[in-house]
């Protein structure tokens, strides 16, 4: 075997196909892990490259598109969809958008132009209200979770059954059907202040395969991710059976672990989401899910794929002067290769997934006007601890001191498997810790281990989140569009004035308070009973007033009042409720008035006043010589002035009673009642 080198970790297995290598990537932070990363240097950068790993604002807008690549959707993230359908119909509007091109866990919460909506159980949107104006629902939501066998969307086979049917089943995908309805033109604007809704959703994705377990279910831990990842065709195409299923036991069990962060409250310690498509550069997505979960992916000596995970091993290799061949030391304290301080950049969920900036680690200027800083970037992040973790790692890396060794090579210690491994070479290094960043090269022929690493210390995962975490950048405040206010201090008053004849008739006078000279208002009115329909006025912008149309003498109304500005309304105020009244003033009182009465009934005699504003009289009756809780006996018995009158009321009971007799004009303004004194009904 003289001249042969061997490089233990690139995935070259019998095991492994010549594909599968290809674009399996096994290692944490390229840049970092190079060497231990196995298998990313025989992906040729000569080949076309592929798309990177979507940042959450690319999930921001639903893609229209003829073929568009199947989205991958891991943990919970936010994110629109891409369409397979939009028609509309008798002026309603169907679309159907795929968000996931697998079964996920379920939708958590749907949004429309990035405003959280709620569903009734039918779908319909209920809030934000401008989406149900005045209790028609505008907006209808139903899912589908990507079952293998699904089930089609009902409405649009039965609507659009010419180009859509019910095998149009969508299996295997998560999908939402949106139905929008049109608004009437004047509404438009208040019902769809954005236009036509812009559909996302917070969604848990993909269940996935847990090896602790031996079940699949949805998950946020991230080596659960990259197992998966490893084994699936967007991936490493590898199976569990090239798994050293132990290590990522283990590494999931890390995930697991719970870390304190600022506030006091507890969280996972790598726990993420994300989301990428079937073409993504499956080296980026691996790539992105080791730095978030710090994980060094390697092939094992028995050929399988381990994994060390995102946590502190004590060392349990030591080299020593006596086995080390050559030695080299960089206390690296050059500014053009350290830094000051690290950046960050993560998905925050509190912000609807974008991406935010975390606080800086460390302190940009020292001593110094030039800023020397480098960023920690990963859309898999969805917390500001666990970035804050992450950026310390990257500070502590930079700035550490480099060595380079050659040893004699032991294949019962062989270092190429270890990722820590201590090295006590006094005086340069008396007793310090490696974390080995380079590729592992054994040399048969010389029988020598050669690799490059970085002193940390052990505690080089301790994290003190009360004095180390800080605060993160500011989020960008959406705020909700909002709808012209609602009137304040609506009344509304009946007058009269006289009209064509010398007859009076009645109108409403609402008036509200003063807002701003470019709003105006619509005031609306209709009978309460026997209505034909709403009749409805608007005011001249800045007034703070504005009359009805002429209104039915002595008839009951019901008034509301809105807002409008910019082709937008507000909501409509309660109803306020008057009777309209043309003439307030009473005709005198009726004379004579008598009652006599009869087997089971009463008849009452009297006089109509000489009043030219006299109508009818209306006739009462009671047990007890008062006018309070005197039974009214409808209708009016209608009359002229000045001409005696009568009325018969059949079907009381025998007894002593009481009569009280009141004249009325047309707008049922009464005088004062009459008695007619005692009669006995027998």
């Amino acid at each position: 075997m003289t001249g042969l080198e061997l490089i233990p970790l690139i995935v070259s297995s019998a095991a492994t196909t010549v594909a599968a290598a290809n674009v399996l990537y096994l290692g944490t932070a390229a840049l970092l892990y190079g060497g231990l990363a196995a298998g990313a240097t025989l992906l040729s950068r000569a080949l076309t490259p592929r798309p990177s790993v979507p940042k959450p604002e690319d999930g921001t807008y639903n893609l229209k598109q003829s073929v568009p690549s199947l989205p991958i959707v891991l943990g919970r993230v936010k994110k629109a969809g891409d369409y397979v359908f939009l028609e509309e119909k008798n002026g309603i509007a169907y679309h159907i958008l795929v968000h996931a091109g697998h079964r996920i866990q379920g939708y958590v919460k749907h949004y429309l132009h990035d405003e959280a909506v709620t569903l009734d159980g039918s779908g319909n949107v209920v809030s934000p209200g401008h989406f149900n104006d005045d209790g028609n629902a505008y907006v209808q939501i139903t899912s589908r979770i990507g079952l293998p066998a699904e089930t089609a969307y009902s409405d649009i086979a039965s609507t659009f059954s010419t180009i859509w049917s019910s095998n149009h089943r969508g299996d295997g995908l998560a999908s939402v059907r949106l139905r929008c309805y049109t608004a009437p033109s004047k509404d438009y604007l208040k019902v769809y202040p954005n236009q036509m809704p812009e559909h996302s959703a917070v969604m848990d994705g993909m269940l996935l395969y847990d090896p602790r377990t031996g079940t699949t279910a949805f998950t946020k831990n991230l080596a659960i991710m990259r197992l998966w990842h490893l084994t699936s065709p967007y991936g490493g195409k590898l199976s569990l059976d090239d798994m050293y299923l132990p290590d990522w036991i283990n590494a999931a069990n890390v995930c697991d672990q719970t870390v304190t962060n600022k506030s006091g409250g507890t969280e996972s310690r790598y726990y993420g989401g994300m989301w990428f498509r079937a073409n993504s550069d499956p080296i980026e997505v691996g790539k992105t899910l080791d730095q978030a979960a710090e994980l060094v992916v390697y092939e094992r000596a028995d050929g399988l794929i381990g994994v060390h995970a995102g946590e502190y091993v004590a060392p349990s290799i030591t080299l020593t002067r006596d086995e080390i061949i050559s030695f080299g030391l960089n206390a690296n304290v050059d500014p053009a290769t350290t830094v000051l301080a690290v950046r960050g950049r993560f998905t925050d969920p509190s912000d609807l997934y974008n991406t935010n900036d975390a606080a800086i680690y460390g302190n940009p200027y020292v001593g110094e006007d030039t800023e020397r800083t480098a960023t920690v970037d990963n859309v898999a992040v969805q917390t500001h601890n666990h970035i804050q973790r992450l950026q310390k790692l990257a500070y502590i890396r930079r700035n550490g001191a480099r060595v380079s060794i050659t040893a004699h090579y032991d294949p019962d210690n062989d270092v190429a498997y270890h990722r820590f491994v201590r090295i006590q070479y006094a005086p340069k290094l008396s007793d310090a810790v490696i974390e080995i960043t380079s590729k592992v090269t054994v040399s048969l022929r010389d029988m020598t281990v050669t690799f490059s690493g970085i002193v940390v210390p052990s505690g080089l995962y301790d994290f003190n989140a009360a004095t180390e975490e800080g605060d993160p950048g500011s989020s960008i405040i959406i705020i909700p569009p909002s709808s012209a206010p609602v009137p304040v201090n609506f009344d509304v008053v009946i007058q009269t004035e006289v009209v064509s004849g010398g007859s009076s008739a009645a109108y409403a006078l609402a008036t509200w308070d003063f807002v701003s000279a470019s709003l105006t208002y619509e005031l609306e009115w209709e009978k309460t009973s026997g209505s034909t329909g709403p009749q409805s006025v608007v005011s001249t912008a800045g007034e703070t007033q504005v009359r009805s149309g002429y209104l039915a003498d002595g008839v009951q109304y019901k008034f509301r009042l809105r807002t409008w500005s910019g082709g937008a309304s507000s909501d409509w105020t309660d109803y306020e409720i008057r009777t309209s009244t043309a003439d307030s003033n009473p005709p005198g009182v009726v004379t004579g008035a008598s009652a006599t009465g009869g087997a089971g009934q009463v008849t009452f005699n009297w006089t109509a006043p000489n009043s030219a504003n006299y109508a009818a009289a209306r006739c009462y009756w009671n047990t007890s010589n008062t006018f309070v809780g005197a039974t009214y006996v409808a209708p009016p018995e209608y009359g002229s002035p000045s001409s005696a009158d009568s009325r018969v009321i059949t079907g009381l009971t025998a007894g002593i009673k009481y009569g009280f007799i009141e004249a009325i004009n047309a707008s049922g303004v009464a005088a004062t009642p009459q008695a007619t004194g005692a009669f006995t009904v027998t």
